[in-house]
């Protein structure tokens, strides 16, 4: 019935059936991104479960152990985030000293090209530092909900991923039962390879955490740089937000080092230590480790995670792309919503569709990699 309705009615159903699910994560995103973390992760701890069910654990003990395991991992993180945090604390009134400084010269420098006073400066500053103190005193409720939903969002974790793994049966005869008989191998296809991607992205990510802590944090350590091991471990965790991250991190090294020491050769060498790091990671280490055959071209990346951050703060940025990837899967193999697929991939066609009319179909098409594509 929906094939014989007009291409513009259909386009419409699309576009409104986005506006819809839009405004469901935005209304529902408390409830709706706990469920989807708990998805990915259980999907990760997937084969933890299938093994212990090999070696003949009882079901209930065969998931409760693999979510154990996660949450002694993620407490080993915190508790090294924290250590790193009560050291920067015992260095307080050296960075104290240095931040003086540093305001210092730059009051002298701005003082030279603009010709206003230091103590003008030095009044204006405080005048705002005041507003952006009263701002903090009015917005200190808002963080302690904030806090509190953190804890809400944390303790449905294990929860979920119980019921998740628990009942995994009945959502995937749903999901079967969903679609008519004769698509059900492209549901099953649907079903491994998403599977297959969500294990490799997010496996690969704590890899990832891993070898940039280890790398970033060891180099600048060697150097000589202070806090070299919080710069490190602060960076790669950052660097799981998709290009955003990486900014960031940046930013947050630069004044870790500006804070610690009151010369500028220990920020160029932590921004030079980054960059090649970064690109080690970016060319060489990060794509062997992940080896995802869903590639997602950089602006709906950058787009998704700037989206997903509106929609859901740093749990939505941190998710866009698996979201993302998952769904150009369904995409991909679905005849009615193929084009969105060809919209997020980057499987760019050797010639522009505006001059070569086999090009504009959803037929296999030659690449500018030189490859065949299904589109």
């Amino acid at each position: 019935m929906t094939n014989q309705l007009p291409l513009t009615v259909k386009r419409s159903i699309e576009l409104l059936g986005i506006v819809l699910i839009v405004t469901i994560l935005v209304v529902g995103r408390d409830i709706i991104m706990p469920i989807i973390m708990a998805f990915f992760l259980s999907i990760m701890l997937l084969p933890i479960y299938r093994f212990l069910i090999k070696k003949k654990f009882p079901e209930a003990l065969a998931i409760i152990l693999p979510i154990l395991f996660m949450l002694i991992f993620i407490a080993g993180i915190i508790w090294f985030f924290s250590a790193q945090i009560g050291l920067l604390v015992d260095d307080f009134p050296q960075i104290k000293e240095n931040v003086n400084n540093h305001l210092q010269s730059l009051q002298q420098w701005v003082s030279q090209l603009t010709g206003i006073e230091t103590s003008k400066q030095t009044a204006f500053l405080k005048e705002k530092s005041d507003d952006i103190l009263s701002m903090g005193g009015k917005a200190a409720s808002g963080a302690a909900v904030t806090l509190s939903g953190v804890f809400v969002f944390v303790g449905l974790l294990p929860i979920y991923i119980y019921l998740i793994l628990f009942y995994k049966d009945i959502l995937l005869r749903f999901s079967f039962m969903w679609f008519k008989t004769d698509d059900h191998p492209k549901v099953k296809e649907v079903v491994y390879e998403t599977e297959s991607i969500i294990k490799s992205y997010l496996v690969g990510l704590l890899i990832q955490v891993t070898y940039m802590t280890v790398l970033l944090g060891g180099i600048l350590l060697i150097i000589g740089i202070k806090h070299a091991l919080l710069i490190g471990v602060i960076f790669a965790i950052l660097n799981l937000i998709p290009y955003v991250g990486a900014l960031i991190g940046n930013l947050i090294g630069v004044l870790l080092t500006l804070t610690s020491s009151t010369e500028m050769w220990p920020v160029i060498t932590v921004l030079g230590v980054i960059a090649v790091v970064q690109f080690i990671d970016n060319n060489i280490l990060m794509p062997r480790i992940v080896g995802s055959k869903v590639k997602i071209n950089a602006l709906f990346s950058i787009l998704g995670v700037l989206m997903g951050g509106a929609i859901a703060g740093v749990a939505g940025m941190f998710l866009s792309l698996p979201i993302i990837a998952v769904l150009k899967i369904i995409f991909d193999r679905s005849a009615q919503f193929k084009q969105w697929g060809v919209l997020l991939g980057d499987e760019r066609p050797a010639k522009s569709p505006l001059t070569v009319p086999r090009f504009r179909k959803k037929d296999p098409i030659s690449t500018k990699s030189g490859t065949m594509k299904k589109v």
